[in-house]
């Protein structure tokens, strides 16, 4: 459970710490529920020093961080998930060190670990879950 933005800090630390170079995560849950949050706070974790904003109008911003590329893509206006992979997603991942989709359905990105954001009052539940290959990194 996260009960503050430093809760969500020390979550996106340990992620970025721990996720393998060219993992490919999934953030979801409904709007407000912290999503692009969670990126800054990897963004952070990762080196980078500017600010960070969801991607809802122009679908992909790129972080250059110290550790690599954090790709950072909003999948909310898109009909279809797959136009991602029409605009080079596939390009981004042996490159990147993460790439994060908010929005991103695991039927569509089938190796992927999903980050469920749930509020629950003012508190956040977390939830990982792996789907196809990717794997639970050890956050403890």
């Amino acid at each position: 459970m996260l009960r503050s933005l430093e809760d969500t800090r020390a979550l996106a630390q340990k992620l970025a710490e721990k996720l393998p170079a060219g993992s490919l995560v999934l953030l979801t849950g409904p709007v407000g529920a912290g999503k692009t949050t969670l990126v800054k706070f990897m963004a952070e974790a990762l080196g980078f020093r500017g600010g960070v904003t969801s991607p809802t109008y122009t679908l992909i911003h790129e972080y250059p961080t110290p550790q690599g590329l954090l790709v950072h893509i909003d999948a909310y206006r898109l009909e279809e998930q797959e136009e991602l992979y029409r605009l080079g997603l596939e390009d981004y991942l042996p490159e990147a060190r993460l790439v994060l989709v908010e929005w991103g359905r695991p039927e569509v990105f089938p190796d992927s670990l999903e980050v469920r954001l749930t509020p629950v009052g003012e508190e956040r539940q977390v939830e990982l879950i792996p789907h196809g290959r990717a794997q639970v990194p050890r956050l403890a």
